[in-house]
This record gives C-alpha cells, sequence and structure tokens, in this order.
C-alpha cells in the first residue's frame, strides 16, 4: 500500500538519494532542501515509511506546475509512477486546480507515455532547453484541464 504524504525534512535524505540516482541531470540538494517555495505541492509516495517516489508542484491560482518527479530507479517498472502521477492529479483536482502544467525530457519517452496515458497533451515544446551530455535536447510542454 502506497501513502502520499507531505515532504517533510525526514524525508529529504532518501528523496536526496532517489534524486541522484534517478536523473541525468539532478537538482541541487538546496532546491530539493526547500520546502518552503511559494505554493509549494512537494509530496512523497511511501511504502513502509520509506520513500518510493516523489513530486514536488507549485500551486499559483490553480495554475499547478510540476517540477520534478521522479521513481527509485530500483522500483520503476512496477507501475508505481502511474499510481503517483494518479494521485497527483487527484491532490491537484482536490485542491482546486484548473489546469496542471509540466515539461520533459523529449528524450524520456517513458514519461511521456505515462503523462499521455493518465491523460496529458503535448501543446508546445522549448527548443534546446535541457542539458545533455552531448549538448541540448528540447522540453516537451504538456498540460492537463481539471475536472
Amino acid at each position: 500500500m502506497f501513502n502520499l504524504t507531505p515532504l517533510t525534512p525526514l524525508h529529504l535524505e532518501q528523496v536526496w538519494q532517489i534524486e541522484s540516482k534517478a536523473h541525468s541531470h539532478p537538482w541541487k540538494q538546496t532546491m530539493i532542501d526547500d520546502l518552503d517555495s511559494r505554493g509549494a505541492m512537494h509530496f512523497a509516495f511511501e511504502q513502509d515509511q520509506n520513500v518510493v517516489g516523489y513530486f514536488y508542484a507549485q500551486n499559483i491560482v490553480g495554475e499547478v506546475t510540476l517540477l520534478n518527479i521522479a521513481v527509485d530507479p530500483h522500483r520503476q517498472g512496477q507501475g508505481i509512477g502511474g499510481q503517483l502521477i494518479e494521485q497527483f492529479i487527484e491532490l491537484c483536482e482536490q485542491r482546486g486546480a484548473e489546469s496542471i502544467w509540466l515539461e520533459v525530457r523529449e528524450s524520456n519517452q517513458i514519461a511521456q507515455s505515462l503523462y499521455l496515458n493518465a491523460g496529458f497533451n503535448e501543446v508546445d515544446r522549448r527548443h534546446n532547453y535541457y542539458p545533455t551530455h552531448s549538448g541540448r535536447e528540447d522540453a516537451i510542454i504538456m498540460s492537463y484541464l481539471c475536472l
């Protein structure tokens, strides 16, 4: 059973461990540790009090931006990402969000598929947005209209 719970300082070491392994260009630890940003909606996805995933989002006047999301690489491929996205959307709707926005690397086909299956739509792209080890790649901008 998974539990979605607001991130606290007690989660941060586990989140940092996932962040540093799950992303080719992880956030700086100071960004991970900042739980009090404007409109913060930062949550851990736990199983047996172990963080298996998390997201950082920002809710500004009904428009939610998904800033960062990850599942522990050792737990990927088990459907956890889909469950995390579903619960994220439900939380946004419970909080009265009108829309959800995110950006995803063009090369991250697995995440794009996950978002499309959850009901997101591709709306645009930012050219040469993300750094890569060999240059830059586009960001795919996606949106979801809440009920």
